[in-house]
């Protein structure tokens, strides 16, 4: 007899039945244990884009973890040299607006009207659930990924922006194809955050592109 899936098994017994939900008398700490719990919310935020297998969507927690893996591996590639831990850092925290926004599809023209709006109210209430120190440093590596005005931040928005493209040419089009885009539609949000942050990925993201075309995974026009 084969062995049950973990998906089919029964939930276990909580072992924290009866432990405070915070600790007392430690209120820094238990700011920090309640933006921990609430920030696990984020894995239950689904994409549009799929896993590299085609087998479902990513939730914005894997995605957040994929990109500080890419800047850890790729940072050699970024146009001048950046501090890899801030990108790292910056990577892990640019979606967790999402708990409260939602995830913005890149070429959603309705829902990007209101999309910065959302977002910063998200932030505002997600950063602000930590210790002001601690809020106040995570949300200002929120806000400079946001304004991508410095070399890390245009590296980490380079990174944000190349991971669909290779995550969408080897699910054989993905949302690409999904909803139906073309190569000049990605041209236009995809090619100048990259190359700004790394010419070489640049560089690459059009081989992906042309090669997409050409096996029908994007409309050429």
């Amino acid at each position: 007899m084969s062995a049950a899936h973990p998906s089919d098994l029964p939930l276990p017994e909580s072992p924290l039945r009866g432990v405070p939900l915070f600790p007392p008398g430690e209120p820094r700490l238990a700011a920090q244990v309640a933006f921990i719990l609430e920030i696990d919310r984020l894995k239950g935020v689904v994409r549009r884009n799929l896993v590299a297998d085609a087998s479902r969507r990513e939730n914005t927690a894997e995605h957040s973890w994929h990109l500080a893996m890419l800047a850890t591996t790729l940072a050699e590639h970024a146009a001048v040299e950046v501090d890899v831990a801030r990108v790292t850092r910056m990577l892990l925290v640019h979606d967790l607006v999402e708990i409260d926004a939602g995830d913005t599809f890149y070429y959603d023209t309705v829902a990007e009207v209101d999309q910065s709006a959302r977002e910063q109210l998200g932030a505002d209430r997600v950063f602000g659930l930590l210790p002001a120190d601690q809020g106040g440093e995570l949300r200002a590596l929120w806000d400079e990924f946001e304004a991508r005005e410095t070399p890390d931040a245009r590296f980490a928005k380079a990174i944000d922006r190349f991971h669909p493209c290779l995550l969408n040419f080897h699910t054989e089009g993905g949302t690409w194809r999904e909803y139906d885009l073309s190569l000049p539609e990605v041209l236009a949000k995809q090619g100048t955050t990259i190359e700004d942050g790394s010419p070489s990925l640049w560089a690459y993201t059009r081989e992906l592109l042309a090669e997409a075309v050409a096996r029908g995974y994007l409309r050429a026009a």
